[in-house]
């Protein structure tokens, strides 16, 4: 367990009340005058960003890199009057494509992944084609462009991983980390963020619950599965925060609070009967974000944890301990539980 310091410093506001509401905590002035690409930029993490990063007037130009037209199309069409949107159609295998999006970048955000657990496993080659060769041909670009930032959107399935979507994501997460070691003098940083479920993104638990709701049956795979969660404007806030701290070399994780999976079914469909259909193939129990390993090089923020690798410097490092050695960061531990307060304000979508 965490010390009862580390339990104090942990803000119960973002867990109880949307961030919308609150003022917005990230810092904004590292974006002044700067170009900001984003791979994948059509998915749900992509859209999000976007949406964000155009609402901060610091930002000279957003280019968007990704492979289906039709979405980019649809957005465009979204933001036809904003003429600091750029796009282009490409995909993360083809090197030479985005050396030429990277021309006069200065922040890479790399969100595009194969990232459903069934179809990776299914179709393992062509995951590791996008997940990892994909993310080494985007580091390799940004070296030879000299972008000053490139950060890594990973997922707690990377930690400690049982299935092929994870591992891909734990080797993209290692290229991202090694890469400061041979960027050499071209100033390149290069650094992670790893989070949990976002709440109402495609695909996710709460919008299969939507979905059955009509048939009066939920599906859920084990009655004792527990998960992180995260609402997406809390994601855009601590991804901004990541990008303004990062030196290269940093592995950054939000506070964020668990609920067993079946709690959610009973707060968002209490008319509803609840059916358990056995886990599915690569599918954990609990998640965890920081594993008993890297606790021993993990550093406390105020709205996040921070994995350091050894003889890394980092200027701000004095201003933060590290975690306690008895520190976990699973998704069963109680410490990190959703009240019920706390959930019903907290699935509000």
């Amino acid at each position: 367990m965490a010390s009862t310091k580390q339990r104090q410093s942990r803000p119960k506001k973002q867990e109880k009340k949307p961030a919308k509401k609150e003022k917005w905590n990230a810092p904004t002035s590292f974006l002044k005058g700067k170009t900001v690409l984003v791979t994948g930029g059509t998915g749900t993490f992509g859209r999000a960003f976007i949406k964000q990063l155009l609402t901060f007037s610091e930002v000279s130009k957003v280019i968007v890199f990704s492979r289906d037209e039709l979405k980019q199309s649809e957005l465009a069409a979204h933001y036809r009057t904003e003429p600091r949107l750029r796009f282009f159609i490409g995909d993360v295998r083809d090197a030479e494509r985005l050396k030429l999006a990277f021309d006069g970048v200065d922040i890479v955000v790399h969100a595009a992944a194969l990232k459903r657990v069934e179809s990776v496993e299914y179709n393992p080659f062509e995951a590791i084609q996008t997940n990892i060769i994909g993310s080494k041909n985007v580091i390799d670009a940004a070296l030879y462009k000299k972008v000053s930032k490139v950060l890594l959107i990973s997922s707690d399935k990377a930690v400690e991983p049982i299935n092929l979507y994870g591992a891909t994501k734990m080797v993209a997460e290692k290229l991202f980390i090694a890469a400061n070691v041979y960027a050499g003098k071209t100033g390149t940083a290069c650094s992670v963020v790893r989070y949990g479920n976002v709440v109402g993104s495609r695909g996710s638990f709460v919008e299969l619950i939507e979905r059955q709701k009509e048939t009066g049956v939920i599906t859920v795979t084990h009655h004792h599965m527990t998960r992180f969660w995260i609402r997406v404007d809390h994601v855009m806030e601590f991804v901004f925060e990541a990008l303004s701290l990062m030196q290269g070399g940093e592995t950054f994780v939000p506070k964020i609070k668990n609920m067993p999976v079946i709690d959610v079914v009973k707060l968002l469909a209490p008319s509803c009967k609840i059916q358990v259909i056995g886990m599915r193939p690569g599918e954990k129990l609990h998640e965890i974000l920081l594993t008993k390993y890297e606790t021993k090089q993990t550093y406390e923020l105020p709205r996040m944890f921070s994995i350091i690798p050894v003889g890394r410097k980092t200027t701000w490092l004095k201003d933060h301990s590290l975690v306690a050695e008895d520190f976990t960061y699973s998704s069963d531990n109680v410490q990190f539980l959703l009240s019920s307060d706390e959930a019903a304000e907290f699935f509000k979508i």
